[in-house]
């Protein structure tokens, strides 16, 4: 072994420790002069390595490596190119020669292709300058977040069936995005992998945008252009496990190197993958690397990081005696909990203006808070516990709503525990699940009531949003990774419509502080009507940082219900300013104006509102500002709440639509029959159906 270079000292001495978070800069495939390039890669166990590849014929016997420390290979060769496919060759201790792609690499062959590509990031010119100081300016938990998760390629495709590329997406996408109103999209990942299948959830390179889709620049491009129109990028992430490839990570050097050697910790039989040795400083220092890599090379808003629970729990799929107890006779696994740790504190630390969104599905604590105070260090936790018992009631006839009120109630026990993300995500719509508006019970027009009802309900609900592709206008059928949206739904009117509300809500929500601005506190929120299982009727307030408030109210009944009673906080009156019942959403066009408060003490507040229900719908109304008192001065509190709420308009820009749009599959009735009324009480008593 030669003497250890003194400028590779450090960046191997923080490599071994599990700190260099800039791994891919000494790892990997760099260039030294034209056409020369060194070769860097660990492998502990190997007995040999060289580097094979366009630019020897594949001969393992030109380009041998030497250790430069223990376990650190390199070489330096002489004609090597852009693009030039290479592997190494590793001779392990049984005698085996293993190709390998490189864990490092920056670009890939396109599957069925395996070999990496020799690739500088370098030479892109970024324009995405202004979006970056905007979005240092302040914590990401004071902004909006409404995020539109998307497959890469199955949103939309060429007429023969082909993918659009990174540059073409940006052109299909963007514009789409933008008049929607969305504020993030979400990639399924795009970190390179070898079957479509598994929607890039099985990684295979680390550091490598998919070629299924362009060059590494052509991704720049792409992350760059959405930038400039405003809207942030995050990625899902993949650090829980890898797949048994044979040219991948798996048994790298001829024995376990990234895996958990232990068999009962380092394999998801489930799944039949990997499972990382979290507590190796090497593959710590790896995966550290490569979610900093996404946000400063590639300039992502943020990571979405997958199967955190699988990652936190020893027995996590298993049955009793395929795991083992820590150290300390516990189920959790330590040295996971560490590097998530580690990772979220190196991330946030750095650019704390950037997401870490937890994929946790179980009540782990402190998932949302600092490192520092025991807590995992993300700043958003996916709440799948709101996810699951929405999902649901919405799936249970409205008759038998009335006994399952609790699951819509239930998530303000804990809504403020963490920086929640409330997410309908791809996983909801896929595997015989049934797409969202299938999910919905009754017949065609009812489902586009269910489905109108609950997005104003989850806009409104604490918690960012996010909403899978396809179901902002409808898709009937259930996400199918093999081919395209079913956008020609589009030239019905009750999918365009549902469209159009989706599009007003998003609009509505960036425009409206009191939906977001205050979305982690009690402060932010107030109950007025919890209880009303009978009539499965819930109201609520929503507060900004100036008190200025928006009334919910939502009916998950299909019941027109009028003179429905309610408190209210302050006199004068309120404005309806979004109604998911209105002829233009599909709506039967039920509509209530304005309503002026009544004196008369309920729910705790001296004034109280009679309002119409629509059958399955939810009503925003403005709050209007609080009246001081003659002669009195008011307080400040009370003088910033008492500022007019400006309610938001919808966006006037339309949505790109078949010009001619045809009669829905089946009939609807007239818009202006109303449905029948279900009785009422006089106003001092919660309404009760008769």
């Amino acid at each position: 072994m030669e003497k250890l270079k003194k400028e590779y000292e450090f960046p191997v001495y923080l490599f071994n420790k599990g700190e260099n978070y800039r791994a891919y800069e000494f790892f990997g495939a760099h260039k030294i002069k034209e056409k020369q390039f060194a070769f860097r890669v660990w492998a502990p166990d190997a007995v040999q390595i060289s580097v094979v590849g366009d630019f020897n014929d594949w001969d393992e016997h030109i380009d041998r490596m030497h250790q430069i420390s223990p376990g650190i290979w390199e070489a330096e060769v002489d004609g090597v190119k852009k693009y030039d496919c290479y592997k190494y060759a590793i001779t392990a201790k049984d005698g085996r020669v293993l190709y390998k792609a490189d864990p490092y690499g920056f670009h890939s062959e396109t599957r069925p292709g395996t070999a990496s590509k020799i690739y500088e990031l370098g030479g892109y010119k970024w324009h995405d300058k202004p979006w970056k100081k905007s979005q240092a300016k302040g914590s990401i938990l004071e902004k909006p977040v409404n995020i539109y998760e998307i497959h890469f390629g199955s949103w939309k495709r060429k007429e023969n069936g082909d993918f659009l590329s990174y540059r073409e997406m940006a052109a299909e996408l963007i514009p789409y995005v933008k008049d929607m109103g969305y504020t993030h999209v979400e990639l399924l990942p795009i970190t390179e992998y070898p079957f479509d299948g598994s929607w890039g959830y099985q990684v295979s390179g680390y550091f490598a945008p998919t070629s299924r889709y362009g060059t590494p620049h052509d991704f720049m491009e792409f992350v760059d252009k959405l930038h400039a129109a405003g809207i942030g990028v995050i990625l899902d992430w993949v650090p829980a496990h890898f797949p048994k490839d044979a040219y991948g990570l798996y048994m790298f050097d001829g024995a376990p190197c990234y895996e958990d050697p232990n068999p009962r910790r380092g394999e998801h039989k489930e799944w039949g993958t990997m499972v990382f040795n979290f507590g190796m400083p090497e593959v710590e220092s790896f995966l550290v690397s490569s979610a900093l890599f996404w946000i400063e090379q590639y300039h992502v808003d943020g990571l979405r990081v997958d199967a955190v629970a699988s990652m936190l729990y020893l027995d996590y799929n298993r049955r009793d005696g395929e795991w083992e107890q820590n150290v300390k006779g516990g189920k959790e696994n330590l040295e996971a909990i560490t590097f998530l740790q580690k990772c979220n504190t190196a991330i946030l630390g750095r650019h704390p203006h950037k997401m870490m969104i937890a994929e946790e599905s179980t009540a782990w604590p402190l998932v949302t808070k600092p490192a520092a105070d025991g807590g995992l260090g993300f700043n958003f936790k996916w709440n799948m516990g709101w996810m699951n018992d929405m999902l649901s009631y919405m799936k249970t006839d409205p008759l038998f709503r009335a006994g399952n009120h609790n699951k819509v109630t239930f998530s303000f026990f804990y809504a403020f525990s963490e920086n929640f993300v409330l997410p309908i995500s791809h996983d909801e719509v896929v595997h015989g699940k049934c797409s969202l508006i299938n999910k919905m019970p009754g017949d065609y027009e009812a489902k586009f009531a269910n489905l109108r009802t609950f997005y104003g309900y989850m806009m409104a609900h604490p918690g960012r949003k996010l909403l899978f592709m396809g179901q902002e206008f409808g898709q009937f059928i259930e996400w199918d990774e093999k081919k395209q949206l079913d956008w020609m739904l589009l030239g019905y009117d009750k999918h365009h419509e549902l469209q159009t509300y989706v599009k007003d809500l998003n609009h509505f929500y960036r425009e409206t502080a009191s939906l977001w601005q205050v979305d982690y506190s009690w402060e932010g929120f107030q109950w007025i009507v919890p209880d009303d299982n009978k009539q499965s009727v819930i109201a609520f307030l929503r507060r900004d940082a100036k008190g200025k408030m928006l009334l919910v109210v939502c009916n998950f009944n299909p019941v027109l219900r009028e003179s429905y009673s309610m408190g209210v906080p302050n006199p004068g009156t309120y404005k309806e300013l979004i109604n998911s019942d209105d002829v233009k959403y599909g709506g039967t066009g039920v509509k209530n104006g304005s309503v002026k408060s009544v004196k008369g003490p309920m729910h705790g507040f001296d004034q109280h509102i009679e309002v119409t229900l629509p059958p399955l719908s939810t009503i925003y109304f403005s709050v209007p500002a609080a009246r001081k008192k003659a002669g009195k001065p008011a307080k400040a509190e009370t003088a910033e709440a008492a500022k007019p709420e400006k309610a938001a308009k919808p966006a006037a820009t339309k949505t790109a639509a078949p010009k001619k749009r045809t009669a829905k599959p089946v009939a609807t009735k007239p818009a202006a029959k109303k449905p029948k009324a279900a009785k009422t009480t006089k106003p001092k008593t919660p309404v009760t159906e008769s």
